[in-house]
Formats: C-alpha cells, sequence, structure tokens
C-alpha cells in the first residue's frame, strides 16, 4: 500500500505505540525515507545505519543542522552545532565536571533534592512523576551541577519548560523571552566566576573559563554564555538537562506500573537498579534523535542524501532494531548487548551528562 510519510505516525504523532509500529515498517521497508515536514529532512532508522552515521563526524556534520526542528530564530549553539575542533574546548570543559570524583560529592545533596521533591506527591497520595516531581528534581540537579544559588532552580525549571513548549510550537516570541531569562542567569554566574573562580573540575563555568578555541584564544563570552544555558549538562544542554529525565522518569514509572513483578524486585534488591536503567534507557530513549548534514553527496539504500540536507538519526528506532536487540519491543533485565544502546547517542556528540544522567 502507499505510505504517506508526510503525513505518518512517524513524523507526525506523539502516540508512542503508533510511532514504534511505523519505525519497525520503515526500518524493513524504506530505512532511509525523505519527508517535507519541517522544511524537508532525511528520516533514518536501522541501527548500523545510525550508529555508522553518528560515528562518522567527517561525514556527517552537525555544524549546519543538529535537530529537527531547529530553532525558529536561527542561533547556532556550541558544542552541539558545531564540529571538531572548534567543538572540542566545550567537550573537554563539560566533560571535567562530570568526573567519578566529582560525582561522589553530588550524591548525597542530589538523594535530598530527590526526597524533598517526591515528598508533596506521597503526602498528597498522587501526582505528576513528570511534570512535578522529575522537573522540580533535574532543576535542583542542574543548580548543583552549576553551584547556583537554590532558589534559581525552579526560575531554570519553568524557563527551560517555556522555553522548549515554544521551540516545538516554533514559537519565536516566546523561545525569545525564556532564552533572555536563562542568559541573564548566565551572566551573573559568569561575572561572578572571573572575580572568585572556583575548581574547574567542580564548576562548569570556572571549567569553560579556562578553555582555548583552536587558535589559542580564550571562547568568546557569547559561546560561553550558550553553552551553560542552552549547550549544557546532559546532551550539552541544560533545556536537555532539564526535559530529557523528566521523560524517561516517566516513561519507567508508567512501565513499572504496569509491570509489577519488576516493581517488587527491583524495591526488594537495588543494586538490579543500574541493569534496569539501561534497558529503560534502551527502550525509552527520551528524544526519538538528533540531525545532521552531509558534507558531501551519501549514497545510501537507493536514494541519494546532498550536502545541507538534513538527516535525522533516530536513535528511538535503532534502538528497537530486531537485526541487534531480540524481541527489542520488551523489557528484558541482564540484556546481553544492552550497552550497544543508544539511549545518548554515540561519537563526537554522545551526551557529555551520561555519567551524571546514570547518577
Amino acid at each position: 500500500m502507499p505510505f504517506d510519510i508526510d503525513q505518518s505516525a512517524a513524523v507526525m504523532s506523539n502516540d508512542p505505540s503508533k510511532i514504534y509500529d511505523e519505525y519497525r515498517f520503515l526500518r524493513s521497508q524504506c530505512p532511509l525515507i525523505h519527508t517535507n515536514q519541517y522544511g524537508g529532512y532525511w528520516l533514518l532508522t536501522r541501527y548500523e545505519d545510525v550508529k555508522r552515521a553518528a560515528m562518522d563526524s567527517e561525514t556527517y556534520i552537525s555544524s549546519v543542522k543538529a535537530v529537527v526542528p531547529s530553532d525558529p530564530r536561527g542561533i547556532r549553539r556550541p558544542p552541539l552545532n558545531f564540529d571538531a575542533p572548534a567543538h572540542t574546548p566545550f567537550r573537554t570543559a563539560l566533560e571535567r565536571t562530570v568526573k567519578p570524583t566529582r560525582l561522589r560529592r553530588l550524591r548525597a545533596p542530589l538523594e535530598k533534592h530527590a526526597e524533598a521533591e517526591l515528598a508533596p506527591l506521597l503526602a498528597r497520595g498522587h501526582g505528576d512523576i513528570s511534570a512535578e516531581f522529575a522537573a522540580n528534581f533535574v532543576a535542583r540537579m542542574e543548580s548543583e551541577w552549576l553551584n547556583l544559588e537554590p532558589e534559581v532552580a525552579p526560575k531554570l525549571a519553568v524557563a527551560a519548560a517555556t522555553w522548549l513548549n515554544a521551540w516545538r510550537m516554533q514559537d519565536g516570541e516566546t523561545v525569545t523571552e525564556n532564552s533572555k531569562k536563562m542568559y541573564d542567569i548566565a551572566r551573573e554566574l559568569l561575572a561572578d566566576r572571573r572575580i572568585n573562580p572556583r575548581c574547574p573540575e567542580d564548576d562548569p563555568a570556572s571549567s569553560l573559563l579556562l578553555e582555548r578555541d583552536a587558535e589559542g584564544e580564550p571562547l568568546s563570552e557569547e559561546h560561553l554564555m550558550q553553552v551553560i544555558y542552552l549547550s549544557g549538562c546532559l546532551r550539552q544542554s541544560l533545556v536537555v538537562g532539564v526535559v530529557a529525565p523528566p521523560i524517561l522518569i516517566g516513561s519507567i514509572c508508567n512501565h513499572l506500573s504496569k509491570d509489577k513483578e519488576l516493581q517488587k524486585l527491583l524495591r526488594n534488591d537495588e543494586s538490579l537498579i543500574p541493569a534496569a536503567l539501561e534497558e529503560f534507557l534502551r527502550l525509552y530513549s527520551p528524544y526519538r534523535g538528533f540531525a545532521r548534514t552531509t558534507s558531501k553527496d551519501v549514497h545510501l539504500h537507493g536514494q541519494t542524501i546532498h550536502p545541507t540536507e538534513p538527516v535525522t538519526l533516530c536513535y528511538t528506532a535503532a534502538n528497537r532494531d530486531p537485526e541487534v536487540f531480540d524481541r527489542p519491543d520488551e523489557f528484558i533485565l541482564h540484556r546481553e548487548n544492552v550497552n550497544a544502546h543508544m539511549g545518548f547517542g554515540r561519537g563526537r556528540h554522545r551526551c557529555a551528562g551520561m555519567p551524571l544522567a546514570r547518577l
């Protein structure tokens, strides 16, 4: 039967079951397909194709288009929209602040924040685990990671969520309004760190101020503020850091509400939680994928991708590819090859905040 990709669930729907059904069809019948939605882009759905593209940053570049739909204002944000070597100092600075020693120091305060944010829902007996608990908790987490004052966390949560919703709707005015709120916080933070620098392994702003670009010059102030508040932690972005975890936490809780045996198993043996988390990341990757453009003509599956044409690396489709994962739509604790999942992406643009996300 004819397949209209422009009106398909894979492109237009927010219903996971319909989306996964169509990813299954696309992987087997047309693993590279072009849609005219959002200005036009290619959709790549097979695991090996997605992995190959993610690892080949010379052919599949990020400096033209890194997300679909893109920012309605056309702003380029490092390091997400940068290619090497320009993106490297930003990555280095961010990764310096999520080393094991830093994470050990963050564990106790983050546990306290988690308990505090969950308490109102427990007292009430109900609530929205994503919008209430998770959104507030990850804002607290970002504040701890950035060493911001405690009162900033709720401001970040509201501004980032509003920014993302406006970005999805391509509402440039609201995007700009909430971006300004995050920029203002960034300016104050950077101004303080220039006067009162902290240990670069404990403080992202101080770490960024130490870095130099490919010409040996300090990173520009414009790019520094973008990387802190628009391209920061957990996919090199404060926005991603505030939005992706609540999506995953909501998916996990939804799954556990239906699988009481797994819920009981994890409650009785918390040592199983890290393994369960990896399988949840595979099964419920919080982002469908990110985008690239090609630096040259790429011939694949009988099609040709031309430079400047966006191609989306669909991690969610790749993570359910039956050629790689046996019974891909099922939760399998201790899945033998679970570490092959691409819930954090791959290659140079893999999630910079992976260690913090896992903590």
